[in-house]
Order: structure tokens, then C-alpha cells, then sequence
């Protein structure tokens, strides 16, 4: 077995050259249930609290679905395939007076592991959409998932 290890460091950081904050790069883990419903896939802060998606500084030796993907194997140990980015967010980082740039990818799940480099930290848990845009502490991550919803739903009318 293979041991999966996070990068870390910010060496390798890009940054924005109109904000002069990191770029990020995140996704929304997914799947679609039986009913056509979604259901998404939330962790927690490093802290323990909160919940949020899979996100992280984008590396100059990676694309953004790399990154994307990086970052939800990391973090949530799931693997699976990107859409059409969502969009791009800024927001203020709470930790540094910087402003940052957020890209957002739907990752429809196809492999959930049982061990994942960082989940000593963080917590997963599957969770209705609902739940998420009632729990989740970030605006432009609600956006996000609301950009999601109304694709899903846009395919569920064509079918």
C-alpha cells in the first residue's frame, strides 16, 4: 500500500497578481443518490469545527483540476472526476489581511479511501445540500455549491 502524503509549503504557491493573495483552488465533492438528489461531501477545519470543501493554495507544477483533485484527496480522501469550474470567488483570508482567489470545481465521487493524509485533522461527512447551505460558515462556498445545484438540476430537466 502506498502511503499518500500532503504537500506542504508555499514555495510553490501562485498568487494573484491583482490581489497579491494566493490562489486557491477547491472543489465540491459529490454524488448523486437514487432519487436524482445530490449529496455532497463536507469537512471540517483543521481545528476540528466548521464545515467547508476541499481547498488549497494552487502549485505551479499542477493544473487547476489538478489541484482541485489534490486537494480532495488530501483532505477528504476521495478521489474522482472534475466538471466546468464553478467560478471564481475572492474573499479575505481570516488568518492573513490578504484577499484571495477562489476557483471552484464540481468533483463527481468515484472512490471514498479509508485512510487519507490528513484525516488525524479533519472530519468528512456526507451531507444534503440543504445541511451545507445551513451550516457552512462561507458565502462564496454557498455560492458555489448553489452554481452546482442549478447545473444539476438544468441535466436532471433534460433528461
Amino acid at each position: 500500500m502506498a502511503v499518500l502524503v500532503a504537500r506542504q509549503g508555499r514555495e510553490l504557491q501562485r498568487y494573484s497578481p491583482r490581489t497579491g493573495g494566493r490562489i486557491v483552488v477547491g472543489c465540491i465533492p459529490y454524488l448523486v443518490r437514487d432519487d436524482g438528489e445530490l449529496e455532497v461531501l463536507v469537512i471540517s477545519s483543521q481545528k476540528g469545527h466548521g464545515m467547508m470543501f476541499p481547498k488549497g493554495g494552487w502549485e505551479v507544477d499542477e493544473s487547476m483540476d489538478d489541484a482541485a483533485r489534490r486537494e480532495a484527496l488530501e483532505e477528504a480522501g476521495v478521489r474522482g472526476d472534475t466538471g466546468v469550474v464553478l467560478g471564481l470567488w475572492h474573499y479575505q483570508s481570516r488568518r492573513y489581511q490578504q484577499t484571495y482567489e477562489g476557483y471552484m470545481f464540481p468533483l463527481r465521487v468515484t472512490d471514498q479511501l479509508g485512510q487519507w493524509p490528513e484525516m488525524a485533522s479533519r472530519k468528512r461527512t456526507w451531507a444534503s445540500v440543504q445541511e451545507v447551505m445551513e451550516g457552512c460558515q462561507h458565502a462564496w462556498m454557498r455560492e458555489a455549491l448553489k452554481e452546482l445545484v442549478d447545473r444539476h438540476a438544468k441535466l436532471q430537466s433534460a433528461l
